[in-house]
């Protein structure tokens, strides 16, 4: 089992997807902020890797992942929802680089892989877009799914 002792920023998660970027934050960097997972939400990272982001990775290639796990200082820095999946290592928000191939990526999670939930957002503001995808073992899979304004 992963433990915060035997992290370091190189430890891999999977075969793609390494602890540093599960954890990096460039708002947590500018504001001080300790993001530091536990030796649970570093298994739940893992799980999340092996099941969802890894297939997702051997399908469409280089996958950007904009916000992993988060602290609760983080979370909150960031506007997210209180009971985020993200402060339990089970989220991910992937960066989608045009519309198009953010749909394609969304049609493949739906159809083909066991997530709880998978929300194509943006913000209006700058045009960003982004999928969150979060994967569980405290209960089944929900499996609820959402483009909307996409």
């Amino acid at each position: 089992m992963f433990t915060m002792e035997n992290q370091n920023q190189k430890t891999m998660l999977s075969e793609h997807f390494s602890f540093e970027e599960m954890v990096r934050s460039g708002v947590a960097e500018r504001r001080a902020i300790d993001n530091i997972p536990t030796g649970a939400d570093i298994e739940r990272m893992r799980l999340l890797c092996a099941n969802v982001l890894e297939p997702v990775r051997r399908r469409f290639g280089v996958t950007r992942i904009s916000s992993g796990f988060r602290s609760a200082e983080l979370n909150a820095a960031v506007g997210g929802v209180p009971a985020s999946q993200h402060l339990l290592g089970e989220a991910a928000d992937i960066h989608i680089s045009c519309m198009e191939t953010g749909m394609k990526v969304y049609d493949y999670i739906r159809r083909n892989l066991d997530f709880d939930q998978l929300l194509f957002e943006h913000r209006m503001s700058n045009g960003c877009r982004w999928l969150h995808v979060s994967y569980t073992v405290r209960r089944p899979n929900r499996r609820q799914a959402s483009a909307i304004d996409c």
